[in-house]
């Protein structure tokens, strides 16, 4: 059997170029695929292989100074979701293009929103009500296809453009709200809700574990409604049999969570295209113009 492990933790690192090495060494031994980014903040990695390779892979991070007692989420899957290990050093392990303002000590991230448990997400819901508002920490063609109910999306085509887009005062409204951040693991709203209470949001929270976490404890009856975007070969997860799907085929507005690159190779943008579309790959804009 096979799985594949998401996992992060920030942390100071002395020698990125070093730990890339050794990483590189042990997931090459382990014969595990995947991505791994290592920077002076931490580590952010996402593996598949076999069960047994997965736990001998945790032995030896649990044996490590910096990387002992990670949380590791476990998801269906494999090495085959991969085409290849990557394993880089990085300014950043999630590009936001603010490496010099994130400051990490041994207990992780300085500054950060307050770490919510799922169930504790709900108990914020019941007594605030209205005063919370979930805002999304994931790129916008993510969230067509799943999000929080009635949650903020905002308008980024990726993570380099969210530090312009929540200092627009479109969200000034939103400072003196309880504001709960999510994304699929939790990794990339450590950073964003650490550069939103830089900004002035008064009370920022995150989901511990995110999405993903959130998922397991409530599957698809609680405040998450549709499918998950994925970055490996599989593109789209769900938690049960009752996921719904929310995105809309660009052709025909039909229902749909399937994610496609455009036919056309100089765009080859991701486009949500249904069965009954699927022959059709081009993006509506490209479907437009003569390729």
């Amino acid at each position: 059997m096979e799985k594949v492990i998401l996992y992060y933790k920030f942390v100071p690192v002395t020698d990125p170029e070093m730990t890339k090495l050794w990483q590189l060494e042990l997931c090459k031994t382990l014969g595990l695929k995947g991505r791994i980014l290592i920077s002076r903040h931490g580590i952010n990695g996402t593996v598949g292989g076999s069960l047994d390779s997965l736990r001998q892979y945790k032995s030896a991070m649990n044996k490590s100074v910096l990387f002992k007692d990670i949380t590791y989420k476990w998801s269906k899957g494999g090495a085959n979701n991969f085409p290849r290990l990557s394993v880089k050093a990085r300014s950043e392990i999630v590009s936001f293009g603010a490496a010099d303002e994130i400051k990490v000590d041994e207990k992780g991230i300085i500054g950060g929103g307050k770490h919510l448990k799922p169930k504790q997400v709900h108990e914020l819901l019941s007594k605030r009500g209205k005063d919370v508002v979930f805002f999304d920490g994931r790129n916008k063609y993510e969230a067509k296809i799943g999000k929080f109910k009635n949650a903020v999306v905002p308008d980024v085509d990726n993570t380099r453009d969210f530090i312009k887009e929540i200092e627009n005062p479109k969200y000034d409204k939103l400072k003196d709200k309880a504001v709960v951040t999510y994304c699929t693991g939790g990794i990339r709203c450590e950073i964003l809700s650490t550069l939103m209470k830089n900004r002035g949001f008064k009370e920022v929270y995150q989901i511990d574990g995110g999405i993903v976490k959130y998922g397991e404890t409530f599957q698809d009856a609680g405040e998450w409604e549709g499918k998950l975007h994925i970055f490996d070969n599989r593109m789209v997860t769900q938690f049960s049999d009752s996921a719904k799907d929310i995105g809309e085929c660009v052709h025909c507005a039909g229902k749909t969570s399937n994610y496609e690159n455009c036919a056309n190779k100089h765009c080859n943008r991701l486009v949500l295209v249904c069965n009954n579309c699927v022959a059709h790959d081009l993006c509506e804009k490209c479907a437009v113009v003569p390729v």
